[in-house]
């Protein structure tokens, strides 16, 4: 039920008005994340190629030692059926 610039549901008072609220609170948000971007230090090229590959290493490294563990519990219950 609509009455004046008000809708009134179920109890539930909301102006007409709260669309805009919830656009201006949007507007504010992204501008604090634009503010925080700024403040932001991204790593030079160097570094960031060098992280990178301690990544990559480490990921490799990982899955190698996934993989032997893998292959003795495979070999060890290939040993409990025989």
């Amino acid at each position: 039920m609509v009455i004046g610039s008000t809708i009134v549901e179920e109890g539930f008072y909301q102006p007409m008005n709260s669309v805009r609220e919830i656009f201006r609170k949007i507007g504010a948000f992204l501008g604090e994340v634009g503010a925080e971007f700024r403040k932001t230090s991204w790593p030079e090229r160097r570094e960031l190629v060098e992280s990178s590959l301690v990544v990559v290493t480490f990921i490799v490294l990982l899955s190698a030692v996934v993989l032997v563990c893998d292959k003795a519990i495979q070999f060890v219950l290939t040993l409990i059926r025989a």
